[in-house]
């Protein structure tokens, strides 16, 4: 990779990790479930004016949607509402790279490495050990869903990997239009009509929040991830999510003075560990 795709990579590793941040400041002000359809309504409209529909089945683009749009970010914005730390988020939601490995093997017959399973191992042990330091109820909950945020992105990623060689823009556009109506439904339910009856006087932090979400976080972020697999190998590309939950922990650290135990920090280590060892563990193997 030349220096300038090296900055980008870095670039879209401090907006994913910041975007933690971003859903922080939503969810104190606006319900998650409300706050997670305005921000598919923003990626879809108007950008759906310039991009074809992907040419895929409608079921997966519509799946894809359901997946990311209503679990993942649904369970990850309701987590963070009811009080996980958002560095602790960025973290955990990284998970989803096993359970990816995992769909893969059950839908599709892609047999893990044994790289992928010693890392998938070390990960989930971290994963256990920052569990055992929230099983106090209140806090428990929070943390589970968002371990299903994780499990929901990776189905997410196998729908994608299923729908073929496709524009991924226009992809997650289209499939953005999936999103907004069953979250919206689920907040009338659960969230009442008063943040609906909020939207008619919005603020300006609200507007940033869903600006940020939609164009930086989403539109940009997954665009440009995806030209710079295109140009390079995977291998080159990967490793720098790896500093995703590092940005994301640093910056929830300096903003909103968060604090993680000293085993939550162990188990932090085991999953970037894990991580780790997913990426370069299959170089270490090869000769040179």
């Amino acid at each position: 990779m030349s220096w300038r795709d090296q900055l980008v990579a870095v670039g879209i590793a401090i907006v994913w990790g910041l975007s933690f941040i971003a859903i922080r400041w939503g969810v104190d002000d606006t319900p998650p479930l409300l706050l997670a359809g305005l921000r598919f309504v923003a990626v879809a409209f108007p950008a759906i004016l310039f991009f074809r529909p992907p040419r895929a089945p409608a079921w997966i683009v519509i799946g894809y949607g359901l997946a990311i749009g209503v679990f993942q970010f649904g369970l990850l914005f309701a987590a963070i509402r009811m009080g996980m730390p958002p560095g602790l988020s960025s973290l955990i939601a990284q998970a989803q790279v096993f359970f990816t490995v995992a769909f893969a093997w059950l839908a599709m017959g892609q047999r893990p490495t044994l790289a992928q399973m010693i890392g998938g191992g070390i990960a989930f042990a971290g994963v256990a050990l920052i569990a055992s330091e929230r099983t106090a109820g209140a806090e428990l909950v929070p943390f589970l869903m968002v371990v299903g945020c994780a499990a929901s992105w990776g189905v997410g990623n196998i729908l994608g990997k299923k729908a073929g060689r496709v524009d991924m823009t226009g992809f997650t556009v289209w499939s953005s239009l999936a999103a907004p109506l069953p979250l919206f439904g689920l907040s009338l339910m659960i969230e009442g009509r008063a943040g609906f009856a909020s939207l008619l006087s919005p603020t300006w932090s609200l507007v940033g929040v869903i600006a940020y979400l939609a164009y930086l976080a989403t539109l940009f972020g997954y665009a440009t991830w995806a030209k710079l697999l295109s140009r390079h190998p995977a291998a080159e590309v990967t490793p720098f999510a790896l500093l995703v939950p590092v940005f994301g922990m640093a910056s929830s650290a300096i903003v909103f003075g968060e604090r993680a135990s000293a085993v939550e920090w162990m188990g932090a280590g085991l999953v970037l560990a894990g991580l780790s060892w997913n990426v370069f563990g299959p170089r270490l193997r090869r000769p040179a």
